[in-house]
């Protein structure tokens, strides 16, 4: 069904990759879209900048797009034929003091034959096979499904699976690694130190089902699509689709803050790319009040305190394969990153804290001046934190990296709270827009086969705060625009998103 823009309108407000996606998918569908961003710059949580000193481009917010790859949205947005997306062998790796580090490559048989090379130390020198076959028979069912996970993942937990036996070995698998029976399958300690660097993304104490989730997902995709680094930042995926969204008809107003519901032009529909309170709050007592206690109820999660760094040159990591890994998680083994993460969760800095690391400039050259590199960091700290942790992160790295402070021209850091500041989603620091407990990843921001309508006529929302839940993947927009025009306009069949002249004409959904 084709519209007249003149007649069918909506109005997103916020421009992270959720608004836009949303934004994006209702202008394809022939109505007239404005997108109003409070801040100076579009993006959310996917822009870049120069945060140090000249030259040097940081990502703000996320910086790795393992997520992009596997979204159904941005498969069908054909995002890879608008932004060069650079896929390293290596997905991450995982520095240990007296080992070799761990590492991930995006082969699955690499990532064994180097867990078994690696393996357990013998008294007298060399090593006995590690665990290359326990993590080759953990990951290869999920890997050979690697896209029915990503649906069973990036969809609401209400839905009924389309494929019920991938979603039965995700479940047998998370079941057992969110469980003290969690090293069971391994015997050395890289394996494992492997698996909690990737669960420590959810920011959650660990072993559960949500931490163990994050890692079954994450490292799928690592050893799927791989983990790419968008060339120029995270930003060439913000400006890819606000070229596509203007293309359509649509516009962008920047450095427009919206205090009321009131304020918005009228509209067929409005999508709100903010937190359940920030909804309350905008709404002004129009919701009604059992509504209006959900979204107050709704929880947020511990926080990122945040560091970039401008360099002289690449980080000298003591195992010099880690030069080559543009993702590394810090923190030593499997043991000392759940304690770091009970800290966290206990309200404490933790005093050998979880450092989640990213070197782009050794893949993309755009961003910083030829020889010297940008390193993205952040670590996890307790809900509203005002702590800086640039000590602190540049401690754990030089634990791994002897030398790192030489190379360091200058470095902007963000607490917790500075962080919030930046990007009003991230309330307290918390970067997921809502803490990825089980019950919140089900009931997000409450339980209902249709999260992202609201009780208020065409009133939609659209952030993080709905499912998926968090990452830069778009879906939650693409979701909140696919009830909006179920909903306000009658169209049950989603429009083509891919580039002009493409063949491909996805319809049956956004999976």
């Amino acid at each position: 069904m084709a519209f007249s823009r003149d007649t069918h309108t909506a109005v997103v407000v916020g421009s992270g990759p959720n608004g836009l996606a949303a934004a994006v998918l209702l202008a394809r569908a022939g109505v007239r879209v404005t997108v109003f961003e409070q801040a100076d710059t579009v993006g959310g949580g996917a822009r870049t900048g120069e945060l140090t000193l000249p030259g040097f481009r940081h990502d703000l917010g996320s910086a790795v797009h393992p997520l992009a790859v596997a979204s159904g949205f941005f498969r069908k947005f054909e995002l890879h034929k608008r932004v060069d997306l650079i896929t390293p062998d290596i997905s991450y790796a995982h520095p240990l003091d007296d080992r070799p580090a761990g590492i991930a490559f995006r082969s699955l048989e690499d990532t064994a034959d180097r867990l078994d090379e690696t393996g357990i130390p013998l008294p007298g020198g060399g090593f006995a096979a590690g665990d290359g076959n326990a993590w080759h028979a953990l990951f290869e069912p999920l890997v050979e499904r690697a896209r029915e996970v990503a649906q069973f993942t990036g969809s609401s937990l209400l839905r009924i699976p389309a494929h019920p036996v991938t979603t039965a070995m995700f479940g047998v698998r998370a079941l057992e690694q969110g469980s003290p029976a969690w090293n069971l399958r391994f015997r050395d300690a890289v394996a494992p130190a492997l698996f909690a660097g990737v669960a420590a993304h959810s920011v959650r104490p660990m072993p559960s089902l949500a931490t163990a989730g994050t890692a079954l997902a994450l490292a799928t995709a690592a050893h799927a699509g791989g983990w790419p680094i968008p060339r120029g930042g995270s930003q060439s995926i913000v400006d890819a689709l606000v070229a596509d969204l203007v293309a359509h008809g649509g516009e962008v107003v920047a450095d427009h803050p919206v205090r009321s519901l009131a304020e918005l032009p009228p509209s067929d529909a409005v999508l709100l790319d903010v937190t359940p309170r920030a909804l309350v709050e905008l709404a002004g007592g129009a919701l009604p009040t059992w509504f209006a206690r959900r979204m107050l109820a709704y929880r947020h999660g511990d926080a990122v305190a945040k560091v970039d760094f401008a360099l002289s040159g690449p980080v000298p990591w003591r195992d010099p394969e880690l030069r080559s890994a543009p993702t590394l998680h810090l923190g030593g083994s499997r043991e000392e990153i759940a304690a770091a993460e009970r800290d966290v969760a206990a309200g404490r800095h933790s005093s050998n804290p979880y450092v989640l690391v990213s070197q782009p400039s050794i893949v993309d050259d755009s961003r910083a001046p030829d020889g010297q590199h940008v390193l993205w960091t952040y670590t996890h700290v307790p809900h509203g934190s005002t702590v800086d942790q640039t000590e602190a992160i540049t401690r754990q790295v030089e634990r791994f990296a002897p030398g790192f402070r030489d190379v360091i021209r200058a470095s902007a850091s963000f607490s917790a709270v500075e962080m919030e500041h930046q990007n009003p989603n991230y309330v307290g620091g918390d970067i997921a827009t809502g803490a990825a407990t089980l019950w919140q990843l089900a009931a997000r921001p409450r339980l209902a086969v249709d999260p992202w309508r609201t009780p208020l006529p065409g009133v939609y929302l659209c952030s993080s705060a709905t499912p998926p839940g968090p990452g830069v993947h778009g879906l939650a927009g693409a979701y909140a625009a696919r009830s909006a025009l179920r909903n306000e306009f009658g169209v049950t069949a989603l429009p083509h998103l891919g580039v002009a002249g493409s063949a491909i004409d996805l319809t049956e959904g956004t999976h």
